[in-house]
């Protein structure tokens, strides 16, 4: 089986098939409230966005994209292909990710996660994250009971 990861190098704006391609793994991965072509375009052309892929047989199977501010960076989005699932494709695109913003010279990497979130929480307790504050009820969009989010941080090496 044939993988492959990338930074991009020339993030892909709006309008661009990737972006298309994104927003179908995005959608499939979080079919109650998937971000739309338009906002992932916006968020990978704006300063500082880094995108993180991984592709099987020229299929794009996860991303991560996060964007720096001078030494921090914050996870926007990680999104993997539910067929992709317990392959370690998360994994790889954390460690992948992490590499890439320490090389840029950034000290912390935030992000927050669904208090439900097993599958999420897991990966992110299995890269080192550790939670630094709480949102009460701030999930709401395709549950029965709001959840809290988790603000939870890793701090990089250098």
């Amino acid at each position: 089986m044939c993988r492959r990861m990338k930074e991009e190098l020339r993030s892909p704006r709006p309008g661009d098939a990737a972006i298309a391609e994104l927003a179908a793994v995005h959608r499939a991965a979080f079919p109650e409230a998937p971000w739309s072509e338009a906002a992932l375009g916006d968020l990978c052309a704006s300063r500082g966005a880094l995108l993180v892929t991984e592709e099987e047989r020229g299929v794009l199977q996860g991303f991560a994209l996060a964007r720096v501010t001078l030494d921090e960076a914050e996870l926007l989005t990680i999104a993997v292909r539910p067929a992709a699932r317990g392959r370690g494709v998360g994994r790889r695109l954390m460690t992948r990710l992490t590499e890439r913003l320490a090389d840029r010279g950034v000290a912390r990497l935030h992000l927050e996660v669904a208090a439900d979130n097993a599958a999420a929480r897991a990966l992110y307790a299995a890269c080192d994250f550790v939670e630094t504050g709480r949102r009460k009820g701030y999930y709401r969009t395709g549950r029965t009971r709001p959840a809290d989010a988790l603000l939870l941080t890793l701090l990089l090496p250098g």
